[in-house]
């Protein structure tokens, strides 16, 4: 079980782990060792609450293909086991990244006094600018 938060939880069942030969410099080792990991989670066919299902599959990442697999390769450590527990980590920090509800932003304008204040500083440079010409003799 992969616990994203107390009342959610993914059964090990749901997530496809593969391992597969790194790329990349290695010397001999990357040859016979498939110590990365190919990470497989069907979004859509998980036992994630719809609204999460929803907010995953709304994301515009690369990872998630057109079917709403989810896609991760871990291959940043020489240890399949690292490789293993990289993999669900991300997994795990995505799905609670996209519990996270972003606060609305809500459109503001200066006030008048900063309009102000504003002008007042470029007129300001402009005038040290100009006092920075050549002089007339």
């Amino acid at each position: 079980m992969l616990t994203i938060t107390d009342q959610i939880t993914i059964p090990e069942a749901e997530i496809d782990i593969q391992a597969i030969r790194a790329q990349g410099a290695g010397g001999q080792n990357v040859n016979k060792v498939s110590s990365a990991i190919h990470l497989r989670f069907d979004i859509a066919a998980s036992s994630l609450p719809d609204f999460l299902k929803q907010r995953l599959l709304a994301r515009q990442d690369s990872r998630i293909n057109s079917d709403g697999v989810l896609v991760l390769k871990a291959q940043q450590f020489r240890s399949q086991e690292k490789n293993r527990a990289d993999a669900l980590e991300r997994l795990q920090a995505l799905i609670q990244d996209a519990l996270v509800v972003q606060k609305a932003r809500r459109a503001t304008r200066p006030s008048l006094g900063a309009k102000k204040k504003r002008i007042e500083k470029k007129k300001q440079r402009g005038q040290r600018k100009v006092l920075r010409g050549k002089v007339d003799m």
